[in-house]
């Protein structure tokens, strides 16, 4: 669905960027991981077309990102940003409503998507708050809402930066298992996180990115074993198999 091919991104003199080159055959669960300033939320933001400049190419389902129609990619790809800000007095519905959009042909809504936000709403635990003004939600509701909005989109891939980073540990395994179910159900997850032990859990791959560069791509057994961690995080760490061959991770002082 995606190949990248020697993709770079400067800003200004700082390489951001540099010669990252992937493929993503088909749905997978696909988990982006590195420290801060690693690249991560940038190599997401091409992938999800909202950033031009860079060299190299990235292509979705064989045509370069940046030469699709915008809103036919919409219908394809949708993206989920760390944070959103709303200055309108929109509910939660109508922000959910809002991930239509690529669908609708006009000012009203098409048919289907009343059914599709609904649907959006209950996996994301928001239809309980659909009445509220979405400025006056918390971080964690908000980032809900917005998941919510992507998944009404219905897309084939579903690009996402730090989707856990404002939830308590009940909603981050909540959004988790969501995300592998979606995947599951053939959509492509790829997903920005600190959370080593998350992308052990739910991820089928691990892109780690070390100074603008893919340091390992793998499965997370292999990507985050303590000799990787180290490398990547400088931190030293033990690796546990769970029942079922899932890795854990524990940290060492």
């Amino acid at each position: 669905m995606f190949r990248l091919t020697g993709v770079g991104m400067r800003y200004d003199a700082a390489a951001v960027l540099a010669g990252i080159s992937f493929e993503i055959a088909g749905p997978q669960f696909v988990a982006l991981v590195g420290p801060n300033g690693a690249g991560k939320s940038t190599l997401l933001s091409i992938m999800a077309g909202l950033i031009g400049g860079y060299s190299g190419g990235c292509e979705y389902r064989g045509a370069e990102v940046r030469n699709w129609d915008r809103k036919a990619f919409a219908r394809e790809v949708s993206f989920v940003p760390q944070s959103v800000r709303v200055e309108f007095p929109f509910t939660a519905e109508q922000v959910v409503l809002m991930g239509r959009t690529p669908h609708c042909a006009g000012l009203f809504e098409a048919p289907g998507d009343r059914e599709a936000a609904e649907k959006a709403m209950h996996a994301t635990g928001t239809a309980g708050f659909r009445s509220r003004d979405f400025r006056s939600l918390s971080g964690g509701e908000r980032q809900l809402v917005v998941l919510a909005s992507a998944i009404a989109q219905e897309p084939r891939a579903l690009l996402l930066d730090e989707p856990a980073a404002f939830l308590d540990i009940r909603h981050q395994l909540a959004i988790y298992s969501l995300l592998a179910d979606l995947r599951r159900a053939g959509t492509l997850v790829v997903a920005v996180t600190h959370d080593l032990n998350l992308a052990a859990t739910y991820a089928d791959r691990v892109i780690a990115l070390y100074a603008g560069r893919i340091f390992a791509d793998a499965k997370p057994a292999e990507v985050l074993a303590p000799s990787g961690i180290q490398s990547v995080f400088g931190v030293s760490s033990e690796m546990h198999l769970r029942p079922g061959g899932k890795p854990w991770i524990v940290y060492e002082e």
